[in-house]
């Protein structure tokens, strides 16, 4: 999202996204008293949907842990990709992203060894396709060129982008 003003379209995305996947619907959504959620549009569209709109008291991050348990998970995971991989500050999204991917991909005790993937689309995920966040790679060079010019130029690996059986890459040139 660029702003905060856009939370009503991306979440109208998310329900037909569930229902259009998974066949979900949802039924309650919890949120913090952010402003985002309290407006005309986010009410409209909860409630012509038939979705409860709970909301927790401001200042009680602890009335909701396991959101914040997994928030604090996927942010450590993230500083450590950024660290390994030595990347630059304005990068962390990128590296939110793919610890997010990574630990959606992890099995973990709490589902008796099963990973999130393996629990919503009912397979284990597939996990040889996963590189060293940060390392140097080498991306095709597209589009015509003559039989003396390079065919790849020097990237670094920033991650999997969503719906695109490609790598996420960084040209430090441009």
């Amino acid at each position: 999202m660029q702003s905060k003003a856009q939370v009503a379209s991306h979440l109208r995305m998310f329900l037909i996204l569930t229902k259009n996947q998974f066949g979900k619907l949802i039924q309650r959504i919890r949120t913090d008293n952010g402003r985002e959620f309290f407006n005309h549009d986010c009410n409209s569209l909860l409630s012509s949907h038939g979705i409860l709109h709970e909301s927790l008291c401001i200042y009680t991050p602890q009335k909701n842990r396991v959101v914040e348990r997994k928030h604090r998970n996927l942010l450590e995971v993230a500083r450590a990709l950024k660290f390994q991989g030595s990347i630059l500050e304005n990068y962390w999204g990128d590296c939110v992203i793919t610890a997010a991917y990574l630990i959606n991909r992890m099995p973990t005790r709490i589902l008796d060894g099963k990973s999130l993937f393996e629990l919503l689309y009912g397979k284990k995920p597939t996990l040889d396709h996963l590189r060293i966040f940060g390392c140097l790679c080498y991306a095709t060079t597209m589009g015509p060129r003559d039989k003396m010019s390079p065919c790849a130029r020097r990237c670094i690996f920033m991650g999997y982008p969503n719906l695109q059986k490609v790598y996420r890459v960084l040209d430090p040139s441009t």
